[in-house]
């Protein structure tokens, strides 16, 4: 029976939870967010919260604390302690960054390389037979290292520019009275995505040691030459009843 390498077992291991994670921060809508407290002006949204049950009584709520949340597909808007909120596509300036476009771009490269990885990987491993094809189960761990760096760029350049994306000038940032602005900061989809893409890196490294081909043992009469497991010229190795015998190519 054919033992698998701890280093194919860590790498069809953290693979595919890296690619949950980088999958999972890719569909979220909380790469970054903030918040802004609104003034109660408008009548429509008194009466709005007054639906929700927030303001019972006349003057007791005076703001709003809005919570605006920014995904690479997707946008969303929460009034704090309250079931209203609105998701949208993500629109506008905050659209067309180039930095949330090669972002996006990156992703989904990097979704497409390490699910095609892994299924390498998992042809390479071949735990039904007795030879691991370790050439294919160390090409599917330099695709999923790939794309592990790849989510790693990606999440690197919005982070770096979390404050700026959707920003084509400084004239955006005038304060508006009824919308002033908000204070940006990194949310919980990038921590997935960090952290998925580290273990993206760790399969991929792990499947890599694939490459390295057991070595044959020796005949305890004959130090200098090898023994192969097909050849019964030693009987020191193969009438060993511990011994595990394996068909190897040295």
């Amino acid at each position: 029976m054919m033992h698998t390498p701890a280093s194919m077992v860590m790498g069809i291991v953290f693979a595919p939870l890296g690619l949950v994670l980088v999958f999972t921060a890719a569909i979220t809508p909380q790469w970054r967010e903030g918040q802004a407290r609104l003034s109660m002006t408008g009548s429509l949204f008194r009466s709005s919260v007054k639906t929700q049950g927030m303001g019972s009584k006349s003057g007791s709520v005076e703001s709003l604390l809005l919570l605006r949340t920014d995904g690479l597909w997707e946008s969303c808007l929460q009034v704090e302690q309250s079931e209203l909120k609105q998701c949208w596509p993500v629109a506008g300036p905050y659209q067309r960054d180039p930095r949330v476009r090669l972002a996006q771009g990156l992703i989904l490269t990097s979704l497409f390389l390490c699910g095609t990885g892994i299924v390498l990987a998992c042809i390479g491993v071949r735990c039904w037979t007795d030879l691991p094809l370790r050439g294919v189960a160390a090409t599917g761990g330099l695709l999923v290292v790939m794309a592990g760096l790849l989510s790693l760029t990606a999440l690197g350049v919005y982070t770096h520019n979390l404050g700026r994306l959707g920003m084509t000038d400084s004239s955006q940032a005038i304060i508006n009275p009824r919308f002033p602005p908000l204070s940006l900061r990194a949310a919980g989809s990038l921590y997935f995505g960090w952290l998925g893409s580290c273990l993206q890196v760790l399969g991929g490294s792990a499947l890599l040691f694939s490459f390295k081909r057991p070595r044959c043992p020796t005949c305890p009469s004959c130090p200098e030459l090898a023994v192969c497991p097909a050849c019964s010229s030693c009987p020191e190795v193969t009438n060993r009843p511990d011994t595990d015998v394996y068909e190897v190519s040295c």
